[in-house]
């Protein structure tokens, strides 16, 4: 292990510090020997200052260059099982993956999901960062029945969206996931599966309304937009501040009005 994973695993921020003023790579991989002592084969120093839900250490490999995705189990996806809104919104500045896959519990669409079903903040902080969220509409059972054998937690497979959010523990939260995941779309199709849950949340009419009506010009030109620039570019804020746009627009492009942990630090200032 090097000197520089000691000082993340650790903790010891001054040490950190000096190390890397001093030249140390701060995207130096641990030994692969050492690594398989590991259940989660951790590679970096990041990923040790992100284990810690240490800030801090997160912040000073950042800026010293050290890249967010490079680790079997990525950064973020353990920053949104800590929940920690702050260490999640700093990886995803450093262009963070918020459209990865989970080697265990695989599902259809992106892993980062499992972690924000609960949490509005932590849902719309991978939504404004590019999280594809089509492929939660994605049922390859189409308009026809789902058969097969009731899911449990001990079931391993490639899941859909529609049979996750559709069990009993998670079913009540499904309409508003689905609404706030209108924001980011056009028109979308839901299967009979997830038609027949949401019809039974509160949020029903509202939803109903949206799919009815035609979306906004100026969305619409958004979400173009937003897929031209692909969502490599979208995983790196710094892309769009150089475009040459207004910066009112270039705001609406980062879906700004739905940024809701930017609102919150502001108001505990």
């Amino acid at each position: 292990m090097s000197p520089l994973h000691s000082a993340a695993a650790g903790g010891h921020v001054q040490c950190l510090e000096i190390l890397l003023k001093s030249g140390f790579d701060p995207n130096f991989m641990l030994h692969p020997r050492v690594r398989r002592s590991y259940d989660d084969e951790r590679r970096s120093a990041l990923f040790f200052a992100v284990s810690n839900n240490d800030l801090h250490c997160a912040r000073l490999l950042l800026e010293a260059g050290a890249m967010v995705n490079q680790d079997p189990v990525k950064c973020l996806q353990v920053a949104l099982r800590q929940g920690n809104y702050e260490l999640i919104n700093t990886l995803l500045k450093y262009g963070a993956n918020v459209n990865y896959y989970s080697r265990v519990n695989t599902t259809h669409f992106p892993s980062a999901l499992q972690y924000a079903l609960k949490d509005e903040v932590m849902l719309r902080m991978i939504l404004n960062h590019g999280y594809d969220v089509m492929r939660c509409f994605d049922c390859p059972y189409g308009d026809s029945s789902h058969d097969y054998a009731p899911w449990t937690t001990s079931v391993i497979k490639d899941m859909v969206f529609c049979e996750v959010i559709t069990v009993s523990w998670l079913k009540p939260l499904s309409g508003q996931v689905v609404r706030i995941m209108l924001d980011y779309t056009d028109h979308v199709s839901f299967c009979p599966k997830l038609k027949e849950t949401l019809q039974q949340q509160k949020q029903w009419p509202e939803i109903c309304h949206i799919q009815r009506n035609t979306r906004s010009l100026k969305h619409l030109c958004r979400l173009r937009i937003r897929e031209h620039l692909s969502r490599l570019r979208l995983r790196a804020p710094v892309f769009v501040n150089f475009l040459p746009l207004p910066p009112r627009l270039k705001d609406y492009l980062r879906f700004k009005e739905f940024d809701v942990y930017s609102r919150g630090s502001m108001v505990n200032l």
